[in-house]
């Protein structure tokens, strides 16, 4: 099935919604208060089939103080149907719809003339040389222009005509499912239902889906496209979502609706605009931003001037998080007035000065991805995500990882998805050596130096380790590295400091992964030593990650066994008048009495069974 959406656009009264009418029967004017006042206040949908081409319409409102509903529609046309009153001609509204359109880059339109029958032949033509006229200030691709009245049947059934020969949506496929809400209603029986526009990738049903405000994933129960269910709805598609597990209260129009995993929120967005002839925008000053079906209060800061600019570059702030992406369009307005257009152009806050940003920016702008990704890792040597490569460049992971292979001066980690600047190399090896001079009994393993510095990918420790074993100042044993001047084995060297360390420590003995990064020794490596410990019985584990030396293990039983002869009992407040120690050791000391014959607990304390006698 072919899909298109077409918007309306056009000054109040021009017949917008009797146009959509008399094509399809859909009335969209249905709530009473549009009844009542006689004209769109919101968005409707309704489409127009024949055999295998599907068009979808929006319908939006044409009043002045309606443009933010307008808005929000236009973010999804495909193609923009200007519809303009025989009798009227060029309206304000007219005006600000076109110059909406424009900033928001659509550029397929349709004219249509109404209300024909209201003028004579010489006024139609007069008024469609005026639409003409002021059309070619903007770079549209008109597909027609055409006259009609409603109460004409073949002014109509040719207009159909024309339409259906509009090819399919010139929207390009994105690497993951997006789409804005525009509606949320309950319906009895089956719960929560969304509507909106499909962006970016197909979604189908029973496929799990994710919110990214709510940070909530849910999955699509039923897919409705135009009224009919259906398995899947794609790219340009006017569907209902039934979601699963989802309150109504919850969602909110401009919610976006993805997969989890591709977008990070962040409250700033770095863009481009350019701002409609007249109009300048402002530093430091407020303003409504629309995105998607989105509309949010921001802080405008622009890079290039602490005053004001009609073009450039500016930083956005708001309170609510942006779940954006490369490209996406806003709007920008200031009460009833429309400002400004922009393309977003850096969606995460990344830690960079203000020079190092613009440099990005223009970067971005020109879709540089080279130069971009050479100056994000100024700023990110400590590795670059390309995780996050959809969102930032609009790139599939295949393809932003392509680019990172063809840098120079860079260690690109595929299966990571991690990109380092070469330098970051010496930084690692730098660590690694200190380790092994610090501790000439230092064994470690890529996992174990990696828990050191968490960082770095374990591929690019690897080739580290690798160089380190290459200039001879490590040695591999099996995936262990040691000091390559040390032949001897000194498994058992390690032994006794282990052992060594948990007698010097009495009661308290340490944890022993901080044992392990203490001595510098494999986290592996150092539970098999303690397993030989135990074995031997030097050592005894008590719990998970409690293990005391025989000999204080001997001397502890007998102090609690004395403090049950002193006190006919011991619990956890006798035994801790006695001994500055934790909870922790308290109760794994008291259970290992529960293992003598002699001792019987009760409730919470513990006595010798000749005391029950």
């Amino acid at each position: 099935m072919s899909n298109i959406i077409i918007g309306t656009a056009g000054h109040i009264d021009h017949g917008k919604t009797s146009l959509i009418k008399a094509l399809n029967g859909f009335e969209g004017d249905e709530t009473k208060e549009e009844k009542q006042r006689g004209i769109t206040i919101d968005l409707s949908f309704s489409n127009l089939r024949k055999a295998q081409q599907n068009i979808a319409f929006i319908d939006v409102p044409g009043h002045e103080k309606l443009v933010k509903n307008m808005i929000a529609g236009a973010f999804s046309f495909d193609c923009v149907m200007l519809v303009i009153a025989a009798n009227e001609g060029i309206m304000p509204q007219t005006i600000e719809h076109i110059e909406i359109i424009d900033l928001l880059d659509i550029k397929e339109l349709i004219v249509v003339i109404t209300k024909k029958d209201l003028v004579n032949e010489e006024k139609l033509k007069e008024i469609q040389t005026q639409i003409e006229n002021f059309l070619e200030d903007f770079n549209f691709d008109i597909k027609f222009i055409c006259s009609v009245s409603t109460n004409d049947k073949i002014s109509i059934e040719n207009l159909k005509d024309q339409l259906f020969t509009i090819k399919n949506t010139n929207k390009e496929q994105e690497n993951f499912f997006r789409y804005y809400i525009d509606r949320v209603f309950s319906v009895k029986g089956i719960g929560t239902v969304v509507t909106g526009t499909v962006l970016g990738n197909k979604c189908e049903i029973n496929e799990k889906v994710f919110i990214p405000r709510l940070n909530k994933e849910t999955k699509i129960k039923n897919i409705q496209v135009h009224n009919k269910n259906a398995l899947e709805a794609n790219i340009s598609n006017r569907a209902a979502l039934n979601l699963q597990n989802i309150k109504t209260t919850d969602l909110k129009r401009g919610d976006l609706i993805s997969k989890k995993g591709y977008l990070r929120g962040f409250n700033t967005l770095d863009i481009s605009f350019k701002c409609l002839k007249g109009k300048k925008l402002y530093h430091n000053r407020t303003y409504s931003l629309f995105i998607g079906s989105k509309k949010v209060e921001v802080k405008v800061l622009l890079f290039d001037s602490t005053t004001s600019l009609e073009t450039g570059f500016a930083t956005i702030k708001a309170k609510d998080e942006f779940f954006s992406i490369y490209k996406e369009k806003v709007i920008l307005r200031q009460s009833n007035d429309t400002i400004a257009g922009g393309v977003v152009l850096n969606c995460v806050n990344d830690p960079m000065k203000k020079t190092q940003k613009k440099e990005l920016l223009d970067a971005l702008y020109q879709s540089n991805f080279d130069d971009a990704y050479k100056i994000l890792l100024q700023a990110h040597k400590k590795g670059l995500g390309l995780i996050s490569s959809a969102q930032r460049f609009a790139l599939s992971h295949n393809e932003a990882i392509e680019f990172g292979q063809n840098l120079t001066n860079v260690f690109c980690d595929e299966k990571e998805l991690i990109i380092y600047p070469i330098e970051t190399k010496d930084y690692i090896k730098k660590k690694i050596e200190e380790i092994y001079t610090k501790n000439k009994f230092a064994l470690l393993s890529n996992a174990a130096i990696k828990l050191r510095i968490k960082w770095a990918s374990s591929s690019f420790i690897q080739i580290v380790l690798d160089e380190l074993e290459k200039e001879e100042f490590l040695k591999r044993e099996k995936n262990l590295y040691k000091n390559a001047n040390i032949e001897e084995d000194f498994t058992q060297s390690l032994e006794n400091l282990i052992c060594k360390r948990l007698e010097e420590e009495s009661f308290s003995p340490t944890a022993p992964y901080n044992i392990y990064d203490d001595l510098d020794i494999d986290r592996k490596l150092g539970d098999n030593i303690l397993k030989s410990l135990c074995a031997k019985k030097q050592v005894f584990r008590l719990q998970h990650n409690l293990f005391i030396h025989a000999n204080n293990l001997t001397l502890i039983v007998k102090e609690m066994k004395k403090i049950i002869t002193e006190d006919g009992y011991i619990d956890i407040q006798n035994f801790k008048n006695r001994f500055e120690l934790s909870r922790k050791y308290i109760i794994a000391y008291l259970d290992y009495l529960d293992n003598f014959s002699q001792i019987k607990k009760i409730d919470k304390k513990r006595v010798f069974v000749t005391q029950l006698v």
